[in-house]
């Protein structure tokens, strides 16, 4: 019986040691700000998808980020940063008006993140 009662027992185990692996990363709050933003324009579904990924492959959407060859800076990798200041003096620390600018950016040169995705792809850059 306590032969039966262990093999009973290891799927058991087996699942609760698979469930209790290394912890999530905490939610970045600039992609929760992203996507509420990016809504705003409609961007939902599939064009969400797209903005998520690009400035994932950009900036890891760390607002703070610096691209050391290029000087690209912030969540959309503006170069040069500053040109964000249309959106606001504080550009360079605000992920909120990084983000405006950028979606303003992508507006209207791709049309669409999926445009801006697409060259990115393409070419590397956008």
């Amino acid at each position: 019986m306590r032969r039966f009662l262990a093999l009973a027992l290891v799927p058991l185990a087996l699942g609760l040691a698979a469930a209790c692996g290394p912890p999530a990363p905490p939610p970045n709050p600039n992609i929760a700000l992203g996507e509420q933003m990016a809504a705003e324009y409609g961007w939902t579904g599939g064009e969400w998808a797209c903005l998520h990924d690009l400035w994932m492959a950009e900036s890891g959407w760390n607002h703070l980020a610096r691209n050391g060859s290029s000087g690209a800076t912030g969540i959309p990798q503006a170069l040069p940063g500053y040109k964000m200041a249309s959106h606001g003096d504080d550009w360079a620390t605000n992920p909120a008006t990084q983000i405006a600018w950028g979606r303003d950016y992508i507006a209207g040169r791709y049309g669409s993140p999926c445009g801006a995705w697409g060259h990115f792809r393409s070419r590397g850059w956008y």
